[in-house]
């Protein structure tokens, strides 16, 4: 009888599934940066500036982010002028923000929103006239044999 060699030092060829091939991303994602947001702001649009856009994210709080901070965005090209050192692709500037800032915003859109929504509910509501509501249940009833 031959001699067994034990199972743990049998060795077996991992499986692996075969990587697939995906088309690059038109925007490549930054490593993260605990505490900051990371945003692509628009300057230029088919190759004419867009300086109130700009002008309006980095005041609100949106700051470019240096090329010499993230090397794995690899460019090729000239930069911006407006803004040396920055990452700009397609009429695009990479900017970031502390994760703050976004929370607070999001939470003054989203007052605004219900604010907006309730006066459109209190408007519609308005018109409404008990005898013809304007939101009604629909229910039917089914009764078998006599009902009593």
């Amino acid at each position: 009888m031959a001699e067994r060699i034990p199972r743990e030092f049998e060795v077996r060829a991992k499986a692996e599934r075969p990587k697939k091939w995906l088309p690059p991303t038109a925007l490549p994602d930054p490593n993260p940066e605990d505490g900051y947001a990371f945003r692509w702001i628009r300057v230029s649009t088919l190759g004419n500036n867009d300086p109130s856009n700009v002008s309006a994210k980095l005041r609100e709080g949106w700051e470019p982010v240096k090329a010499s901070e993230h090397p794995e965005i690899q460019l090729f090209g000239k930069g911006n002028p407006h803004f040396p050192d920055s990452i700009e692709i397609g009429g695009l500037l990479l900017c970031k923000t502390p994760v703050e800032f976004v929370s607070q915003r999001n939470s003054f859109y989203q007052n605004q929103t219900d604010g907006q929504m309730s006066s459109v509910d209190n408007s519609f509501m308005r018109d409404s006239d008990a005898r013809m509501p304007l939101f009604k249940e629909r229910r039917s009833e089914v009764s078998f044999g006599r009902g009593s």
